[in-house]
Protein backbone atom coordinates (compact mmCIF):
# COMPACT_ATOMS: atom_id res chain seq x y z
CA UNK A 1 0.00 0.00 0.00
CA UNK A 2 1.42 3.41 -0.95
CA UNK A 3 2.40 5.93 1.71
CA UNK A 4 -0.32 8.55 2.18
CA UNK A 5 2.13 11.41 2.50
CA UNK A 6 3.61 10.57 -0.89
CA UNK A 7 0.14 10.32 -2.41
CA UNK A 8 -0.68 13.79 -1.09
CA UNK A 9 2.50 15.29 -2.50
CA UNK A 10 1.31 15.02 -6.09
CA UNK A 11 -1.75 16.70 -7.65
CA UNK A 12 -4.92 14.68 -7.31
CA UNK A 13 -8.24 15.14 -8.99
CA UNK A 14 -11.34 13.78 -7.30
CA UNK A 15 -11.63 10.68 -9.47
CA UNK A 16 -8.00 9.66 -8.94
CA UNK A 17 -8.26 10.22 -5.24
CA UNK A 18 -11.36 8.09 -4.89
CA UNK A 19 -9.74 5.22 -6.77
CA UNK A 20 -6.49 5.40 -4.81
CA UNK A 21 -8.22 5.73 -1.45
CA UNK A 22 -10.58 2.77 -1.87
CA UNK A 23 -8.09 0.38 -0.28
CA UNK A 24 -6.61 2.82 2.21
CA UNK A 25 -9.49 3.44 4.61
CA UNK A 26 -8.02 1.29 7.35
CA UNK A 27 -4.76 3.25 7.44
CA UNK A 28 -5.73 6.88 6.88
CA UNK A 29 -5.01 9.28 9.72
CA UNK A 30 -7.67 11.47 11.27
CA UNK A 31 -6.15 14.57 9.70
CA UNK A 32 -6.18 12.98 6.27
CA UNK A 33 -9.77 11.86 6.68
CA UNK A 34 -10.79 15.41 7.51
CA UNK A 35 -9.36 16.65 4.23
CA UNK A 36 -10.51 13.92 1.88
CA UNK A 37 -14.01 15.12 1.11
CA UNK A 38 -12.77 18.63 0.37
CA UNK A 39 -10.39 17.23 -2.24
CA UNK A 40 -13.12 15.11 -3.82
CA UNK A 41 -14.82 18.28 -5.03
CA UNK A 42 -11.70 20.19 -6.07
CA UNK A 43 -11.24 20.90 -9.72
CA UNK A 44 -14.42 19.16 -10.76
CA UNK A 45 -16.63 21.11 -13.10
CA UNK A 46 -20.37 20.79 -12.88
CA UNK A 47 -23.34 21.35 -15.06
CA UNK A 48 -26.61 23.13 -14.44
CA UNK A 49 -29.22 21.64 -12.17
CA UNK A 50 -31.60 19.46 -14.19
CA UNK A 51 -34.79 21.10 -15.43
CA UNK A 52 -37.51 18.94 -16.95
CA UNK A 53 -40.15 19.89 -19.47
CA UNK A 54 -43.74 19.12 -18.47
CA UNK A 55 -45.29 16.00 -19.94
CA UNK A 56 -48.94 14.99 -20.01
CA UNK A 57 -48.16 11.30 -19.58
CA UNK A 58 -45.17 9.70 -17.85
CA UNK A 59 -44.28 6.45 -19.60
CA UNK A 60 -42.59 4.14 -17.12
CA UNK A 61 -40.29 1.14 -17.22
CA UNK A 62 -40.20 -0.57 -13.84
CA UNK A 63 -37.09 -2.59 -12.97
CA UNK A 64 -37.34 -5.03 -10.07
CA UNK A 65 -40.94 -6.01 -9.40
CA UNK A 66 -40.57 -7.99 -6.22
CA UNK A 67 -42.04 -6.88 -2.90
CA UNK A 68 -41.53 -3.11 -2.97
CA UNK A 69 -41.58 -2.99 -6.76
CA UNK A 70 -44.98 -4.66 -6.86
CA UNK A 71 -46.28 -2.15 -4.33
CA UNK A 72 -45.07 0.77 -6.42
CA UNK A 73 -46.58 -0.70 -9.58
CA UNK A 74 -49.90 -0.94 -7.76
CA UNK A 75 -49.64 2.71 -6.73
CA UNK A 76 -48.69 3.94 -10.18
CA UNK A 77 -51.69 2.20 -11.70
CA UNK A 78 -53.90 4.50 -9.62
CA UNK A 79 -52.11 7.76 -10.45
CA UNK A 80 -53.39 9.91 -13.30
CA UNK A 81 -50.86 10.41 -16.06
CA UNK A 82 -48.72 7.37 -15.20
CA UNK A 83 -48.42 4.60 -17.80
CA UNK A 84 -46.45 1.43 -17.14
CA UNK A 85 -44.99 0.37 -20.49
CA UNK A 86 -42.40 -2.21 -19.38
CA UNK A 87 -41.75 -4.37 -16.32
CA UNK A 88 -38.37 -6.01 -15.84
CA UNK A 89 -37.11 -8.60 -13.38
CA UNK A 90 -34.76 -11.60 -13.31
CA UNK A 91 -37.72 -13.82 -12.37
CA UNK A 92 -40.39 -14.63 -14.92
CA UNK A 93 -42.97 -15.14 -12.18
CA UNK A 94 -42.43 -11.62 -10.87
CA UNK A 95 -42.77 -10.15 -14.36
CA UNK A 96 -45.98 -12.09 -14.99
CA UNK A 97 -47.40 -10.99 -11.65
CA UNK A 98 -46.74 -7.31 -12.40
CA UNK A 99 -48.27 -7.65 -15.84
CA UNK A 100 -51.37 -9.24 -14.32
CA UNK A 101 -51.72 -6.37 -11.85
CA UNK A 102 -51.86 -3.96 -14.78
CA UNK A 103 -54.45 -6.01 -16.62
CA UNK A 104 -56.62 -6.37 -13.52
CA UNK A 105 -56.51 -2.59 -13.09
CA UNK A 106 -57.94 -2.19 -16.58
CA UNK A 107 -54.65 -0.98 -18.07
CA UNK A 108 -52.77 -2.30 -21.10
CA UNK A 109 -50.50 -5.24 -20.41
CA UNK A 110 -46.93 -3.92 -20.25
CA UNK A 111 -44.13 -5.64 -22.09
CA UNK A 112 -42.18 -8.03 -19.88
CA UNK A 113 -38.39 -8.26 -19.89
CA UNK A 114 -36.65 -11.12 -18.11
CA UNK A 115 -33.06 -11.15 -19.28
CA UNK A 116 -30.78 -11.59 -16.30
CA UNK A 117 -29.21 -9.05 -13.90
CA UNK A 118 -28.44 -6.56 -16.68
CA UNK A 119 -31.76 -6.89 -18.42
CA UNK A 120 -32.50 -3.25 -17.60
CA UNK A 121 -30.05 -2.26 -20.34
CA UNK A 122 -32.53 -3.62 -22.87
CA UNK A 123 -35.15 -1.05 -21.92
CA UNK A 124 -33.19 2.14 -21.25
CA UNK A 125 -32.72 2.97 -24.93
CA UNK A 126 -36.38 2.62 -25.80
CA UNK A 127 -37.97 5.77 -27.21
CA UNK A 128 -41.35 5.09 -25.59
CA UNK A 129 -40.02 5.48 -22.02
CA UNK A 130 -39.73 8.69 -19.98
CA UNK A 131 -38.90 7.28 -16.54
CA UNK A 132 -36.97 4.23 -15.35
CA UNK A 133 -37.93 3.35 -11.78
CA UNK A 134 -36.07 0.65 -9.86
CA UNK A 135 -36.61 -1.42 -6.73
CA UNK A 136 -33.79 -3.91 -7.22
CA UNK A 137 -31.23 -5.01 -4.59
CA UNK A 138 -29.02 -2.14 -3.45
CA UNK A 139 -26.02 -2.79 -5.68
CA UNK A 140 -28.11 -2.25 -8.83
CA UNK A 141 -29.65 1.10 -7.84
CA UNK A 142 -26.89 3.31 -9.20
CA UNK A 143 -26.20 1.25 -12.37
CA UNK A 144 -29.89 1.30 -13.34
CA UNK A 145 -30.24 5.03 -12.69
CA UNK A 146 -27.04 5.94 -14.53
CA UNK A 147 -27.96 3.82 -17.54
CA UNK A 148 -31.40 5.41 -17.62
CA UNK A 149 -30.12 8.99 -17.44
CA UNK A 150 -27.44 8.38 -20.07
CA UNK A 151 -30.21 7.10 -22.34
CA UNK A 152 -32.17 10.31 -21.82
CA UNK A 153 -34.63 9.04 -19.21
CA UNK A 154 -35.45 10.33 -15.75
CA UNK A 155 -34.56 7.92 -12.96
CA UNK A 156 -36.12 6.98 -9.64
CA UNK A 157 -34.81 4.45 -7.17
CA UNK A 158 -35.69 2.81 -3.92
CA UNK A 159 -33.34 3.55 -1.01
CA UNK A 160 -30.42 3.80 -0.76
CA UNK A 161 -29.54 5.46 -4.06
CA UNK A 162 -25.90 4.37 -3.86
CA UNK A 163 -23.61 2.26 -1.70
CA UNK A 164 -20.24 3.95 -2.29
CA UNK A 165 -19.02 7.53 -2.42
CA UNK A 166 -18.00 7.07 -6.03
CA UNK A 167 -21.51 5.94 -6.94
CA UNK A 168 -22.93 9.05 -5.26
CA UNK A 169 -20.71 11.25 -7.40
CA UNK A 170 -21.64 9.24 -10.49
CA UNK A 171 -25.34 9.90 -9.88
CA UNK A 172 -24.78 13.64 -9.40
CA UNK A 173 -22.52 14.09 -12.39
CA UNK A 174 -24.70 12.01 -14.70
CA UNK A 175 -27.81 13.91 -13.69
CA UNK A 176 -26.12 17.26 -14.30
CA UNK A 177 -24.58 16.17 -17.59
CA UNK A 178 -27.78 14.71 -19.01
CA UNK A 179 -30.23 17.18 -17.44
CA UNK A 180 -32.35 14.29 -16.15
CA UNK A 181 -33.84 13.97 -12.70
CA UNK A 182 -32.71 11.27 -10.31
CA UNK A 183 -34.97 10.94 -7.29
CA UNK A 184 -34.38 8.60 -4.39
CA UNK A 185 -37.80 7.50 -3.20
CA UNK A 186 -37.48 8.09 0.53
CA UNK A 187 -41.02 7.28 1.58
CA UNK A 188 -40.53 8.32 5.21
CA UNK A 189 -40.44 11.96 4.11
CA UNK A 190 -44.12 11.50 3.20
CA UNK A 191 -45.43 10.07 6.45
CA UNK A 192 -48.22 12.07 8.04
CA UNK A 193 -46.16 12.84 11.14
CA UNK A 194 -43.04 13.81 9.19
CA UNK A 195 -45.03 16.08 6.88
CA UNK A 196 -46.79 17.68 9.84
CA UNK A 197 -43.52 18.32 11.67
CA UNK A 198 -42.03 19.82 8.50
CA UNK A 199 -45.01 22.17 8.35
CA UNK A 200 -44.43 23.11 12.00
CA UNK A 201 -40.77 23.79 11.30
CA UNK A 202 -41.56 25.98 8.31
CA UNK A 203 -44.06 27.98 10.35
CA UNK A 204 -41.47 28.62 13.05
CA UNK A 205 -43.10 26.66 15.84
CA UNK A 206 -39.75 25.34 17.12
CA UNK A 207 -37.82 28.54 16.43
CA UNK A 208 -34.24 28.25 15.27
CA UNK A 209 -33.36 24.59 14.92
CA UNK A 210 -30.38 23.23 16.83
CA UNK A 211 -30.49 19.43 17.03
CA UNK A 212 -32.09 16.34 15.51
CA UNK A 213 -32.17 12.65 16.34
CA UNK A 214 -33.07 9.87 13.94
CA UNK A 215 -32.34 6.33 12.89
CA UNK A 216 -33.51 3.00 11.64
CA UNK A 217 -34.27 0.76 14.61
CA UNK A 218 -35.98 -2.35 13.30
CA UNK A 219 -35.64 -5.98 14.32
CA UNK A 220 -34.69 -7.53 10.97
CA UNK A 221 -33.31 -10.82 12.26
CA UNK A 222 -36.18 -12.84 10.87
CA UNK A 223 -36.21 -11.17 7.47
CA UNK A 224 -32.44 -11.58 7.11
CA UNK A 225 -32.83 -15.35 7.28
CA UNK A 226 -36.24 -16.07 5.75
CA UNK A 227 -34.73 -17.22 2.46
CA UNK A 228 -36.37 -14.65 0.19
CA UNK A 229 -36.69 -10.92 -0.40
CA UNK A 230 -34.04 -8.89 1.39
CA UNK A 231 -32.48 -12.05 2.82
CA UNK A 232 -31.10 -12.75 -0.65
CA UNK A 233 -28.89 -9.65 -0.48
CA UNK A 234 -29.38 -7.60 2.73
CA UNK A 235 -27.71 -10.26 4.90
CA UNK A 236 -24.58 -10.12 2.76
CA UNK A 237 -24.02 -6.52 3.85
CA UNK A 238 -24.24 -7.56 7.49
CA UNK A 239 -21.43 -10.00 6.78
CA UNK A 240 -19.08 -7.64 4.96
CA UNK A 241 -19.72 -4.05 6.15
CA UNK A 242 -19.53 -2.41 9.56
CA UNK A 243 -21.35 0.88 9.13
CA UNK A 244 -24.75 2.51 9.18
CA UNK A 245 -26.17 0.37 6.39
CA UNK A 246 -29.56 2.06 6.08
CA UNK A 247 -29.46 5.74 7.05
CA UNK A 248 -32.02 7.44 4.83
CA UNK A 249 -35.34 6.48 6.48
CA UNK A 250 -34.50 8.38 9.64
CA UNK A 251 -32.12 10.95 8.22
CA UNK A 252 -34.21 12.10 5.24
CA UNK A 253 -36.99 13.84 7.20
CA UNK A 254 -34.53 15.47 9.63
CA UNK A 255 -32.42 16.68 6.69
CA UNK A 256 -35.53 18.31 5.23
CA UNK A 257 -36.39 19.95 8.56
CA UNK A 258 -32.86 21.39 8.64
CA UNK A 259 -32.74 22.53 4.99
CA UNK A 260 -29.78 20.32 4.16
CA UNK A 261 -28.52 21.16 0.65
CA UNK A 262 -30.82 24.19 0.76
CA UNK A 263 -29.19 26.66 3.15
CA UNK A 264 -27.06 24.21 5.11
CA UNK A 265 -25.19 20.98 4.42
CA UNK A 266 -23.73 18.02 6.25
CA UNK A 267 -20.17 18.92 7.19
CA UNK A 268 -18.60 15.91 8.93
CA UNK A 269 -19.43 12.85 11.00
CA UNK A 270 -17.98 10.50 13.56
CA UNK A 271 -19.24 6.94 13.91
CA UNK A 272 -18.74 3.88 16.08
CA UNK A 273 -20.21 0.39 16.23
CA UNK A 274 -20.64 -1.91 19.18
CA UNK A 275 -20.08 -5.67 19.22
CA UNK A 276 -21.70 -8.05 16.76
CA UNK A 277 -23.70 -10.57 18.77
CA UNK A 278 -27.35 -10.46 17.75
CA UNK A 279 -27.29 -12.42 14.50
CA UNK A 280 -25.14 -15.21 15.91
CA UNK A 281 -27.37 -15.56 18.96
CA UNK A 282 -30.50 -15.55 16.81
CA UNK A 283 -29.13 -18.12 14.35
CA UNK A 284 -27.90 -20.40 17.13
CA UNK A 285 -31.44 -20.57 18.52
CA UNK A 286 -33.15 -20.87 15.14
CA UNK A 287 -30.78 -23.10 13.19
CA UNK A 288 -28.61 -24.63 15.90
CA UNK A 289 -25.28 -23.56 17.40
CA UNK A 290 -23.27 -25.50 14.82
CA UNK A 291 -25.21 -24.22 11.79
CA UNK A 292 -23.34 -22.21 9.13
CA UNK A 293 -25.52 -19.20 9.95
CA UNK A 294 -24.64 -19.33 13.64
CA UNK A 295 -20.92 -19.82 12.95
CA UNK A 296 -20.78 -17.02 10.34
CA UNK A 297 -18.75 -13.96 11.29
CA UNK A 298 -20.85 -10.79 10.88
CA UNK A 299 -18.91 -7.56 10.44
CA UNK A 300 -21.89 -5.32 11.25
CA UNK A 301 -22.00 -4.13 14.84
CA UNK A 302 -25.45 -4.63 16.34
CA UNK A 303 -25.74 -0.91 17.11
CA UNK A 304 -24.02 1.78 15.06
CA UNK A 305 -24.09 5.31 16.46
CA UNK A 306 -23.17 8.35 14.37
CA UNK A 307 -22.92 12.05 15.14
CA UNK A 308 -23.24 14.54 12.26
CA UNK A 309 -22.32 18.22 12.38
CA UNK A 310 -23.72 20.57 9.77
CA UNK A 311 -21.87 23.53 8.28
CA UNK A 312 -24.13 25.91 10.22
CA UNK A 313 -23.38 24.12 13.48
CA UNK A 314 -26.47 21.93 13.95
CA UNK A 315 -26.03 18.44 15.39
CA UNK A 316 -27.67 15.14 14.45
CA UNK A 317 -27.64 11.84 16.31
CA UNK A 318 -28.16 8.92 13.91
CA UNK A 319 -28.42 5.24 14.86
CA UNK A 320 -28.70 1.89 13.04
CA UNK A 321 -30.04 -0.98 15.18
CA UNK A 322 -31.42 -3.97 13.26
CA UNK A 323 -29.89 -7.11 14.79
CA UNK A 324 -31.46 -7.12 18.25
CA UNK A 325 -34.97 -7.63 19.69
CA UNK A 326 -36.70 -4.28 19.85
CA UNK A 327 -39.83 -2.35 18.81
CA UNK A 328 -39.67 -0.34 15.59
CA UNK A 329 -38.57 3.29 15.71
CA UNK A 330 -37.08 6.03 13.56
CA UNK A 331 -36.76 8.39 16.59
CA UNK A 332 -37.60 11.47 14.45
CA UNK A 333 -36.71 14.19 16.97
CA UNK A 334 -36.23 17.86 16.17
CA UNK A 335 -35.29 20.50 18.74
CA UNK A 336 -35.16 24.26 18.49
CA UNK A 337 -34.92 27.22 20.83
CA UNK A 338 -38.72 27.28 21.29
CA UNK A 339 -39.47 23.59 21.74
CA UNK A 340 -39.03 19.97 20.80
CA UNK A 341 -40.81 17.12 19.04
CA UNK A 342 -40.10 13.45 19.69
CA UNK A 343 -41.67 10.50 17.91
CA UNK A 344 -42.41 6.88 18.89
CA UNK A 345 -44.75 7.82 20.47
CA UNK A 346 -45.32 11.29 18.96
CA UNK A 347 -45.18 14.04 21.58
CA UNK A 348 -44.37 17.72 21.63
CA UNK A 349 -43.38 20.51 24.00
CA UNK A 350 -43.56 24.16 22.92
CA UNK A 351 -42.56 26.92 25.30
CA UNK A 352 -45.48 29.26 25.88
CA UNK A 353 -48.01 26.73 24.60
CA UNK A 354 -47.30 23.65 26.69
CA UNK A 355 -47.95 23.87 30.42
CA UNK A 356 -45.05 23.24 32.79
CA UNK A 357 -42.40 20.75 31.74
CA UNK A 358 -44.80 18.15 30.39
CA UNK A 359 -45.34 16.62 26.97
CA UNK A 360 -48.44 17.16 24.86
CA UNK A 361 -49.85 14.74 22.32
CA UNK A 362 -49.29 15.65 18.70
CA UNK A 363 -53.01 15.31 18.04
CA UNK A 364 -53.59 18.63 19.82
CA UNK A 365 -51.68 20.34 17.01
CA UNK A 366 -53.09 18.34 14.14
CA UNK A 367 -55.90 20.65 13.06
CA UNK A 368 -53.57 23.63 12.94
CA UNK A 369 -50.51 22.01 11.38
CA UNK A 370 -51.56 18.94 9.40
CA UNK A 371 -49.69 19.18 6.10
CA UNK A 372 -51.85 20.21 3.11
CA UNK A 373 -50.31 17.48 0.93
CA UNK A 374 -51.35 14.80 3.38
CA UNK A 375 -54.85 16.26 3.73
CA UNK A 376 -55.24 16.23 -0.04
CA UNK A 377 -53.93 12.68 -0.43
CA UNK A 378 -55.32 11.02 2.71
CA UNK A 379 -58.25 9.28 1.05
CA UNK A 380 -56.37 8.31 -2.12
CA UNK A 381 -53.47 6.83 -0.15
CA UNK A 382 -55.56 4.61 2.13
CA UNK A 383 -54.45 1.01 1.98
CA UNK A 384 -51.12 1.77 0.31
CA UNK A 385 -47.84 0.61 1.80
CA UNK A 386 -46.41 2.02 5.02
CA UNK A 387 -49.56 3.84 6.05
CA UNK A 388 -50.04 5.50 2.67
CA UNK A 389 -46.66 7.21 2.44
CA UNK A 390 -45.61 5.00 -0.48
CA UNK A 391 -48.55 6.20 -2.55
CA UNK A 392 -47.90 9.86 -1.74
CA UNK A 393 -44.25 9.64 -2.78
CA UNK A 394 -45.21 7.96 -6.06
CA UNK A 395 -47.87 10.59 -6.66
CA UNK A 396 -45.40 13.40 -6.10
CA UNK A 397 -42.85 11.86 -8.47
CA UNK A 398 -45.39 11.68 -11.28
CA UNK A 399 -46.87 15.10 -10.46
CA UNK A 400 -43.46 16.76 -10.60
CA UNK A 401 -42.63 15.17 -13.95
CA UNK A 402 -46.02 16.06 -15.41
CA UNK A 403 -45.81 19.69 -14.31
CA UNK A 404 -42.09 20.22 -14.88
CA UNK A 405 -41.34 20.90 -11.22
CA UNK A 406 -38.11 19.84 -9.53
CA UNK A 407 -38.65 16.66 -7.55
CA UNK A 408 -39.08 17.06 -3.79
CA UNK A 409 -35.92 15.01 -3.19
CA UNK A 410 -33.28 15.57 -5.83
CA UNK A 411 -30.02 13.95 -6.82
CA UNK A 412 -28.07 15.99 -4.26
CA UNK A 413 -30.30 14.64 -1.50
CA UNK A 414 -29.93 11.13 -2.87
CA UNK A 415 -26.15 11.43 -2.73
CA UNK A 416 -25.87 13.25 0.60
CA UNK A 417 -28.21 10.90 2.46
CA UNK A 418 -26.86 7.71 0.89
CA UNK A 419 -23.14 8.51 1.30
CA UNK A 420 -23.53 8.15 5.06
CA UNK A 421 -22.96 4.40 4.74
CA UNK A 422 -19.56 4.78 3.11
CA UNK A 423 -18.47 7.57 5.45
CA UNK A 424 -19.52 5.75 8.60
CA UNK A 425 -17.69 2.64 7.40
CA UNK A 426 -14.51 4.70 7.11
CA UNK A 427 -14.97 6.33 10.51
CA UNK A 428 -15.70 3.04 12.27
CA UNK A 429 -12.60 1.48 10.73
CA UNK A 430 -10.46 4.37 11.96
CA UNK A 431 -11.38 4.49 15.65
CA UNK A 432 -14.25 6.91 15.07
CA UNK A 433 -12.16 9.66 13.55
CA UNK A 434 -14.12 12.41 11.85
CA UNK A 435 -14.83 12.13 8.13
CA UNK A 436 -15.90 15.03 5.95
CA UNK A 437 -18.97 14.90 3.76
CA UNK A 438 -18.46 15.65 0.09
CA UNK A 439 -20.30 18.78 -1.00
CA UNK A 440 -22.24 17.27 -3.86
CA UNK A 441 -23.81 20.67 -4.60
CA UNK A 442 -20.33 22.28 -4.86
CA UNK A 443 -21.47 25.35 -2.98
CA UNK A 444 -24.96 25.63 -4.42
CA UNK A 445 -26.43 24.76 -1.01
CA UNK A 446 -25.75 28.35 0.05
CA UNK A 447 -28.33 29.78 -2.35
CA UNK A 448 -30.75 26.93 -3.12
CA UNK A 449 -34.22 27.68 -1.71
CA UNK A 450 -35.66 25.43 1.04
CA UNK A 451 -38.25 22.81 0.21
CA UNK A 452 -41.60 24.55 0.52
CA UNK A 453 -44.92 23.34 1.87
CA UNK A 454 -46.33 21.43 -1.07
CA UNK A 455 -50.04 21.88 -1.60
CA UNK A 456 -50.49 18.86 -3.85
Amino acid sequence: MSDHANEMSRPLNRRDFLKSSAGMAGALSGAALAGCSEMRGMGAGFGPEPVARPMDVVRIAYVGVGGMGTGHVGNLLKIEGAEIRVVCDIREKAVANAQQLCVEAGKPKPEGVCAGPRGYLKICDREDIDLVYTATPWEFHTPVCVAAMKAGKHAATEVPAAITTEECWELVETSEKTGKYCMMMENCCYGRTELMVLNMVRKGLFGELLHGECGYLHDLRGSKFNGHGGALWRTAYSIKRNANLYPTHGLGPVAQYMNINRGDRFDYLVSMSGPSRGLNEYCAKRFGPDSPQARQKYALGDVNVTLIKTYNGLTIYLVHDCNLPRPYSRINTIQGIKGIFEDYPPRIHIEGRTEGHEWETLEKYQEEFDHPLYKKMADKSKGAGHGGMDFIEDYRLIECLRTGQPTDQDVYDAASWSVVTALTETSVANRSRSVDFPDFTRGRWKTRPPLGIIEG
